[in-house]
Order: structure tokens, then C-alpha cells, then sequence
């Protein structure tokens, strides 16, 4: 057998810099407060680190407008606190990889200042530029996946730029070569300096139909931004899903994308140490042969429903490790910088800590690569804006407007939707205590988002770590059972009773080590027993409710409401 690579085994960890630890007092966090918490990440069992954007940004769209590649923010330090907290983390045993936006830049970079100020300019085919349709306005009816149209004027030299996200966003144009050779040495700088890799953002939009054919299906954007609310009708919902699939048709997946992460998979095979790329994509092509595109690809559709079900997630299972082509390896995340936190979007209101477990054990013990987000080890939760004025999130503000200017909705309706979607509510403070702003920042120090008011009720490491039936403690428990188990961490996943309404049973082996762990995950609010009769003996329990039975010498399980069990069952023969 072929020994996993570090990257199949590794459970990843989110850190979004700006929130995590603030190390200079200024209420942003910066390396050097990642850097005092690494020993915080190695205790609690994390084994890489994705770190979303640091590049030096006019934080438009909260750092993925990125005006210069090559250097670090510099209110997350220098270029030497990078590579102290890369040293460090490298030290204790954890892999950190970069994300990486091709797509588009900042307006505010070189490339795009050069770029529209003259037509002849050196930089101006690095950007797609176009004139207008006959009537003046712009090229076509595409839309931003922002909201409004995709195209902006530039009086100075008479045409329209595209950019599929934020109008301070331009769309880098990738059929340009000088372009590719930029990016592909801003990709050669982070690796020289030893990061291990990257997540890549948004590459189903790198490229777009460069005949620019109008869209057929057609809903005003001020609907595209209402799409989250929950008084739509079917109609309003069928629409909206016509018009995604006219968007996937000419503005995402476009030809010679799979040849562009081919050219990037093999950048990054002339490095040492099995660097790894990670897409912000959940199409199994993205995979390519299974062993020259990319190395992992989320598995978006598992966290699609608002309930997660064992026929749902069955089903996506069952589908998507079946999809992935030889070689490859599946990846999970419930959870990350634009969504929802977990226990917010699958709580009930009622259970949440009991289902934020159970959504724990269901992400660490299924067969695929985990990805964490900060914060979700405490049970931290969204948080609720009031107004406008506390969000930074520029994408909220820019929805309100759209929705009030361009839409007519009423201003009262248009900040209620825009305040739910904006992606601030996930991204606050970590929470390390019940001092004042959560020991994020120093007391008298306003941090850049408001600290979530629970931070005081316990839902803090500080608090938690001493509490032994603390979410933080079920987190290091599970994190040490993957670690210290083949079977959990690269086994075989076989399905069990596959028709339970309530249960979600699954059996992770590894032949090798001869190791078998049985699964059970109760998803109702009932009691819930299992005959466990010919599945296997029973040797040990390795994670269970506190109120379970130690008899491991029963053939019938009782579980509690959202109980997790996880049984070390006798070896596999292996012959």
C-alpha cells in the first residue's frame, strides 16, 4: 500500500488573519498574534493551516482585492513576520498554506492603475477591456456575481472593464501570457519561501466567453441579492436557477481553465515537500486525471441543505466518492469565511451545542480530508449586526445600495437582507476569554468587528479548556482519535443500514493496520437504539455520550438525542 501524503491525513484549520489574535494592540489581528497561538492550534491537534488573504488590500472585499502579491499587509506586519510565523508553525509539525486569487485584482493595483489610463498602455490587455453596445451601454447584460452589471465605464479611455465581482475587482485577462507569467511568480515567491501550498479562489471564473454572448435567461440583480430570503416562490426560485445556468455557460467553467491548473499542478511537482492546491470548487473535474489538477476539491453539495439528514448525507456520499476520479482523494468542510457558522446554520434553537457536536464528530470521521474554520472548536456562533455602519464588509453595503437605487426596495427591507448576508457575521473576533474583547485585543482598544456578546457566557477557549464536556474538549478528543487512528484518518468509508431516518451508520477500516471503527450518529431529537448483530464485536469505546452504556459486550445500542458514538470493533483479518 502507498503511504497517505500529508495532505490526506492532515486536518486544516482556517484562520482568517484579521480576526484571530491581535499581537500589537491595534484591534486587527497580525502574524504576530497568530504566532503566540500556535502552541493553542498544536494542542488542540490542527495539522495545517489555510490563512486567508494577508496581501496589502483596500479591504473592499475583505482582503480578496489584493493589490500587490508579493508582500504582507501592513497591518499584519512585515514580510519577516511572515516567515517567523511560517518557521514557527513549520516547527510544530503544521503545514500553512496561502490563499491565492487569480481571477481579478485590486483596482488599486499597478497592473490596473497602468492599465486604465491609456489604450496603448503596456498593462491594458492584462485587463478585459471592451467597447459598448450601439446604444453606449455596456458590452452585454452580463451580471456581477456581486449584483449589477459586470461592466464598468472608464471616462479616460472610453470603454468598459469586466469584473465579475466588485467593480473595484477588474477580472485579470488569463488569455494574455505575460499575465499567466506574473501570477505563476507571485506563486514561485510564496513557495521559495517554503509555504506548503494554496487555496484557490474563485478559478471556475478565471475565464469567460470571450464572444460575449448575451444572456438569455434574465432576472434583475436586486432578485439575485433577495435570493437568500425566504419568502421567494417557486417561480422567483425556478428563475433564478435558469439564470445560474446561464451564467455557468458563459461567465464560469470556460475552456482552458483544466489546462491552467494542470500548468499550475505542475509548478508547483518542481518543488520539494508535496505541496498541495486546494480549489474553491466542488466539481470533481477540477481533479483532472486524479493526479495532475488539483490535489483537493470542497465538497460543497454536503452542506447545501439548512437540516443535514443521514439520506442526505448518504447519498452525497455515496455519489461523490463514487465522481472522484482514480487517485484522488475527497475533501469536507461544513463551515468557512462566507457562510454561516456551523452551529448557526444547523442549530434549532433548542440543541445547538448537542447538534454543533454532532456536526463535529460528523466532519472528522468521515473519509476525506477535514477543513475546520476558526472558532467553530468553541462553539462560536454568527453574529448580528443592527446596522450598516458596524459592518466592513463593502458586499453588504454594495447590496443595500443596488437593492434601494437600482431596485426600489424599501430601505427598511433592503438593510434587513443586506445585514443577513453580510459575511462579517462569521468572521468576528476568536474568542480566548471573558476579558474584555475576549482577550482578541486589549481592554480600551476597539477591535475591527464587534466582539460576539456570548464571549462572556463561556463560549471562550479560556473557559473551555478547563471544562472536560466543553465543545472545545469533544474537539480534541475527536482530533486525537483521527490522529492517533489510520482507520479514521485514511480509511475505507462502507456504508450501514442505509435506509435509517434518524441514524447515520458507517464503518471506517484500514486493512493494513487491520484497525475497524464503527460509526453511529443519532440526527433526531429522540432516543434512538441499534442491534449492532453481525456488524462486529465490540472492543472498545472511543467517543460516546456521557450518559452511554460501558457494556461493550451488548449487541444493542441506546443513543441519546444527537448522541455520537464511535467503537473501536475487533481487527479485520488480513488476508
Amino acid at each position: 500500500m502507498v503511504p497517505p501524503r500529508w495532505w490526506q491525513t492532515a486536518v486544516f484549520y482556517q484562520i482568517y488573519p484579521r480576526s484571530f489574535a491581535d499581537g500589537n494592540g491595534d484591534g486587527i489581528g497580525d502574524f504576530a498574534g497568530m504566532t503566540e497561538r500556535l502552541d493553542y492550534l498544536q494542542d488542540l491537534g490542527i495539522d495545517a493551516i489555510w490563512l486567508s488573504p494577508h496581501y496589502p488590500s483596500p479591504f473592499l472585499d475583505c482582503g480578496y482585492d489584493i493589490a500587490d502579491y508579493c508582500a504582507v499587509g501592513p497591518e499584519y506586519g512585515s514580510l519577516a513576520d511572515f516567515q517567523t510565523f511560517l518557521s514557527a508553525a513549520h516547527a510544530r509539525g503544521m503545514h500553512v498554506i496561502l490563499d491565492l486569487v487569480l481571477n481579478h485584482t485590486s483596482d488599486q493595483h499597478p497592473w490596473f492603475r497602468a492599465s486604465r489610463t491609456d489604450r496603448t498602455n503596456a498593462y491594458r490587455d492584462w485587463y478585459i477591456w471592451h467597447d459598448g453596445a450601439a446604444d453606449g451601454g455596456p458590452p452585454n447584460n452580463w451580471a456581477s456575481l456581486m449584483g449589477g452589471s459586470a461592466w464598468e465605464w472608464n471616462s479616460t479611455t472610453g470603454q468598459y472593464y469586466y469584473h465579475a465581482f466588485l467593480k473595484e475587482q477588474p477580472d485579470l485577462n488569463w488569455r494574455n501570457p505575460a499575465v499567466k507569467a506574473a501570477l505563476w511568480d507571485a506563486v514561485r515567491f510564496w513557495l521559495d519561501m517554503g509555504v506548503d501550498g494554496f487555496r484557490l479562489d474563485a478559478i471556475a471564473t478565471i475565464y469567460e466567453d470571450p464572444s460575449l454572448p448575451n444572456h438569455t435567461a434574465q432576472i434583475p440583480p436586486g432578485d439575485l441579492l433577495r435570493r437568500a430570503s425566504s419568502d421567494l416562490n417557486d417561480a422567483q426560485l425556478e428563475t433564478i436557477r435558469a439564470y445560474y445556468a446561464d451564467l455557468q455557460r458563459y461567465q464560469r467553467h470556460q475552456p482552458g481553465i483544466h489546462d491552467l491548473m494542470r500548468d499550475l499542478r505542475a509548478l508547483l511537482d518542481t518543488y520539494a515537500g508535496d505541496r498541495v492546491l486546494v480549489g474553491e470548487e466542488d466539481d470533481v473535474a477540477y481533479h483532472g486525471n486524479g493526479d495532475d489538477e488539483l490535489h483537493l476539491v470542497f465538497n460543497f453539495p454536503l452542506m447545501h441543505p439548512r437540516t443535514l439528514t443521514p439520506a442526505h448525507i448518504r447519498a452525497n456520499q455515496r455519489d461523490r466518492l463514487t465522481a472522484l476520479p482514480p487517485g484522488a482523494w475527497p475533501c469536507n468542510t461544513l463551515g468557512n469565511h462566507d457562510l454561516s457558522r456551523v452551529k448557526t446554520a444547523f442549530g434549532d434553537g433548542v440543541h445547538d451545542d448537542a447538534l454543533a457536536r454532532l456536526h463535529a464528530a460528523l466532519l472528522l470521521t468521515l473519509k476525506g480530508t477535514p477543513f475546520l474554520y476558526y472558532g467553530e472548536e468553541i462553539g462560536m456562533t454568527d453574529y448580528h449586526f443592527t446596522n450598516l455602519d458596524q459592518v466592513r464588509d463593502m458586499l453588504a453595503v454594495h447590496q443595500y445600495s443596488v437593492l434601494t437605487e437600482t431596485q426600489g426596495i424599501p430601505p427598511g427591507e433592503a438593510l434587513a437582507l443586506a445585514l443577513e448576508m453580510t459575511r462579517d457575521r462569521c468572521r468576528t473576533p476568536m474568542q480566548w476569554s471573558q476579558a474584555a474583547n475576549a482577550g482578541f485585543c486589549p481592554d480600551g482598544i476597539t477591535p475591527w468587528l464587534p466582539v460576539n456578546p456570548n464571549a462572556a457566557f463561556g463560549v471562550n477557549v479560556a473557559h473551555q479548556v478547563r471544562q472536560p464536556d466543553s465543545m472545545l474538549s469533544a474537539y480534541q478528543r475527536l482530533l486525537r482519535l483521527r490522529r492517533s487512528l489510520p482507520a479514521l484518518a485514511y480509511g475505507a468509508y462502507t456504508e450501514l443500514l442505509p435506509d435509517h431516518a434518524a441514524l447515520l451508520t458507517f464503518l471506517r477500516s484500514d486493512r493494513a493496520s487491520g484497525q475497524c471503527c464503527l460509526v453511529i450518529l443519532n440526527f433526531s431529537g429522540e432516543h434512538q437504539t441499534i442491534d449492532i448483530t453481525g456488524i462486529g464485536e465490540i472492543q472498545s469505546i472511543l467517543f460516546a455520550d456521557p450518559q452511554y452504556d460501558a457494556d461493550v459486550t451488548k449487541t444493542t445500542i441506546d443513543l441519546a438525542p444527537y448522541g455520537v458514538h464511535i467503537y473501536a470493533l475487533a481487527p479485520l483479518s488480513h488476508t
